[in-house]
């Protein structure tokens, strides 16, 4: 059988037809078999390699989303069991990476920013075209020192990836308002002195 047979389209209903465990099974079996026929073992090891990193990633998202249902009967999540999905990064990952998440772009980068962390941020813009999205810092906790911004805004990056990712760059504008630090200067404390009293007449 010629090597375009075996890559030929699916049938134009395969689409309307939900795969079941057992038929996803037997068609990475089948695919993983022609990989090996190959006698490409780097091949063949790269693949299993892959199998086995998205039933690991699957997996944990389907232990979140059981868990995440479970927990408004145990009162630990108030609202309603999409909105404790939805508001989940890897469920929320998930959804987005098969068009499924329900919320448009600019309500998801909202969680992204919730979930980023305690320091505040205002969005100056998103463009389409260039996929970047523009912040402005609204303070929050930290020193306020070059290190804390950095690791602000990575927070921030990080959760795009689950909540946007379209959002492919983030650019941050200067605060219009922002001040350098107050600096405190220690040093000793200042020595007592006691006022000069009347003079005293010495005796012979």
């Amino acid at each position: 059988m010629s090597a375009a047979a075996h890559t030929a389209a699916p049938p134009a209903d395969a689409a309307n037809r939900v795969m079941n465990a057992e038929q996803a099974g037997r068609r990475v079996e089948e695919v993983l078999d022609r990989l090996a026929a190959t006698g490409d073992e780097s091949a063949c090891a790269g693949a299993e390699e892959l199998v086995r990193v998205l039933m690991d990633f699957y997996g944990a998202g389907l232990a979140r989303i059981v868990r995440l249902l479970d927990a408004p009967a145990a009162g630990k999540s108030p609202g309603s069991p999409l909105a404790g999905l939805l508001g989940d990064e890897l469920v929320s990952s998930l959804l987005v990476l098969h068009d499924l998440h329900p919320e448009d772009t600019a309500t998801r980068i909202a969680r992204a920013l919730d979930a980023a962390g305690d320091h505040a941020w205002e969005v100056a813009g998103f463009d389409d075209s260039s996929a970047t999205l523009r912040l402005r810092s609204a303070g929050g906790a930290g020193c306020g020192c070059a290190g804390t911004a950095a690791s602000a805004q990575q927070a921030v990056e990080d959760a795009l990836t689950c909540f946007a990712p379209e959002v492919t760059a983030v650019e941050v504008e200067a605060g219009a308002t922002a001040r350098e630090p107050a600096l405190l200067q220690i040093g000793k404390a200042p020595t007592s002195r006691t006022a000069p009293g009347p003079a005293t007449a010495k005796t012979r």
